[in-house]
C-alpha cells in the first residue's frame, strides 16, 4: 500500500493536538492534482467517484491512497471545496427570502462543515484505503476536535448574513448530540435552526431515506429549502431534496 511520506502524516498528527480548528495548516507544502499507477488512472477514478458513476464502492483502491492523501491535503481539493462554496453563495445571494423566516439552507456534518480529515490521515485508516472501523471512528468522532471545513464555514457565515435558517442534516448517532453541538461551536458555527441527528430507531436505514424523510418533515412543517449541501450524493439524492443542490468533493468514502 503506498503511504504519504512519514514527515506529513507526523505533521498533520502532531499539529492536530494543537491546532484542531484549522484544517489546512495540516497540509503539505506540495501536492499531486493526478497521477497514474499501474493498474489504474486514479484521477479518473475519483472523477468517476464524484459523478456518481462508480457507485457502492467500499474502499478507495490501495493503488490510489497516496494520490488521494495527496488530493486532500493538498491545494486542488481546497479550491475545488471553494468552487462549490463560491457558487452556492452566487446563486444565494440572488434570490429574495420570504419574511417569515422559513427558508433554510440545509448542510450536511461530515466532510461538509466539519471535516474528520485528520483521523483519516492516520496511517491505519490511509485515506479510506483501508476497511471502514466503526469502533475507532466512533472513538475518533467522540474527541470533538474536527476542524471546520474552511470553505464551507465562509460559506455558512455569508448565508447566515444574508437571512437564512440554517439545519444541520446528519448521519451522525443521537448519542453524539452534545459533542456534536459543542465541536460545531468551537470552530464557529454558532447558531442553527435544527440539529438533526440520526435515532437509535433509525440505525439500519439507508442515508438517503433518512434524510429524505427528515427533509419532508422539515417541509411538512413549513420551511422552504432553498439549498441543500453535502458531500455524499445520498445528501442530495431521494425526495425533498430542496431548489438547489451543492455536492462537496469526498473521494475518501461513499454512503448510500
Amino acid at each position: 500500500m503506498r503511504a504519504l511520506p512519514f514527515l506529513y502524516l507526523a505533521t498533520i498528527l502532531e499539529t492536530t493536538q494543537v491546532i484542531p480548528n484549522n484544517l489546512h495548516l495540516l497540509r503539505p507544502h506540495s501536492g499531486l492534482a493526478g497521477h497514474n499507477v499501474e493498474g489504474i488512472d486514479c484521477l479518473s477514478w475519483r472523477l468517476a467517484v464524484e459523478t456518481d458513476n462508480i457507485r457502492s464502492w467500499s474502499t478507495v483502491p490501495e493503488d490510489c491512497e497516496s494520490y488521494v492523501g495527496n488530493y486532500m491535503l493538498g491545494k486542488q481539493y481546497r479550491e475545488d471545496c471553494q468552487v462549490v462554496a463560491d457558487n452556492a453563495y452566487t446563486y444565494a445571494k440572488n434570490l429574495t427570502l420570504g419574511d417569515d423566516g422559513l427558508d433554510i439552507w440545509v448542510f450536511d456534518i461530515d466532510e461538509t462543515t466539519l471535516s474528520n480529515l485528520p483521523y483519516y490521515a492516520q496511517p491505519d485508516v490511509a485515506f479510506g484505503a483501508v476497511a471502514y472501523n466503526s469502533t475507532a471512528f466512533n472513538e475518533w468522532e467522540a474527541k470533538g476536535i474536527a476542524p471546520a471545513v474552511p470553505a464551507n464555514f465562509d460559506l455558512y457565515k455569508k448565508l447566515v448574513n444574508l437571512g437564512f435558517k440554517i439545519v444541520f442534516l446528519t448521519g451522525r448517532s443521537e448519542t453524539y448530540r452534545n459533542i456534536t453541538i459543542e465541536n460545531l461551536k468551537n470552530v464557529g458555527y454558532t447558531t442553527w435552526e435544527k440539529l438533526i441527528l440520526k435515532q437509535t430507531s433509525e440505525s439500519g436505514t439507508t442515508a438517503l431515506v433518512y434524510k429524505s424523510t427528515e427533509r419532508a418533515q422539515l417541509e411538512a412543517e413549513g420551511y422552504r429549502i432553498v439549498g441543500n449541501m453535502g458531500d455524499q450524493w445520498s445528501d442530495l439524492f431521494g425526495t425533498n431534496v430542496g431548489n438547489r443542490t451543492f455536492k462537496v468533493p469526498d473521494p475518501m468514502y461513499y454512503i448510500s
